[in-house]
């Protein structure tokens, strides 16, 4: 299928590794133009230049924290007219309630909800002066099902959810979709880590750790980077005009929910 955004520009978040990457991959493969982001500026240009290699587009890389002022203001500057924005940016540290103070929840919310809206309002007016454009956020599987170790993930990109939900619906008549990607458990330094954290706390070996979290997966695995792109690569593509302010999962069928 020819999604039909070859020739667009994409500015994509957090996307030198995992799932990040697969986005700004499959929008490569599409022939879209990017304007990638990262913390790690050697992972960055690795990535950057592989893409280069492989789908003939233009690559423009900005080295920086997006979850800072310093930082999106160093991406802005270059990102210029793009007509889409992938945003996305590194969970909080799991734990209990009982771990946290306000200044985690402060960290939580600048990191994954404060920022996604700040990159939306800076680069939505243009989307809507032009007449069409796409936003996906990626949040987490925890806004439909929240996981108790993951609570300050549950609450700032719960709060994001709210906010897409009404703004969406906004902007969706000017030709600008707004809709959120809710991963699950995919193959990601991510999920290393959390498995790192179950190995320690039960005294079990990562391998087992991996294998008793693909046992509460319907699918059997964990996701793969490749198959978030291209799913994300649709929800910016030509053919998602009617898709507006959804929260879709991608979990393996982890989420035991009928709605």
């Amino acid at each position: 299928m020819d999604l039909g955004i070859s020739g667009k520009r994409a500015m994509v978040c957090a996307s030198s590794k995992g799932l990040g990457r697969g986005c700004a991959e499959a929008l490569a493969a599409e022939g879209v133009h990017l304007v990638m982001n990262a913390r790690g500026a050697e992972a960055l240009e690795e990535t950057a230049s592989a893409i280069r290699a492989a789908h003939g587009v233009e690559v423009v890389t900005v080295a920086a924290d997006i979850t800072t002022e310093e930082g999106r203001a160093a991406v802005l500057a270059v990102a210029g007219d793009v007509d889409i924005l992938v945003t996305n940016a590194g969970g909080p540290p799991p734990g209990m309630w009982t771990d946290w103070d306000r200044a985690d929840f402060i960290a939580a919310l600048d990191a994954n909800m404060l920022t996604p809206i700040a990159l939306m309002k800076a680069l939505v007016p243009g989307m809507i002066d032009r007449g069409w454009g796409r936003v996906v956020n990626i949040t987490s599987v925890s806004v439909k099902s929240p996981v108790a170790v993951l609570g300050l993930s549950n609450s700032a990109r719960a709060g994001l959810t709210g906010y897409v939900a009404g703004t969406s619906r906004q902007v969706a008549g000017k030709g600008v979709i707004i809709n959120n990607l809710l991963p699950g458990i995919h193959d990601t330094d991510r999920a290393t880590a959390l498995d790192g954290g179950v190995s320690k706390a039960q005294g079990i070996s990562m391998a087992e750790a991996r294998k008793n979290r693909e046992a509460t997966i319907p699918a059997g695995r964990y996701g793969t980077s490749a198959e978030f792109g291209a799913a994300c690569a649709f929800l910016c593509s030509a053919h998602a005009g009617f898709i507006v302010g959804q929260n879709v999962l991608l979990d393996g069928g982890a989420t035991n929910t009928t709605l």
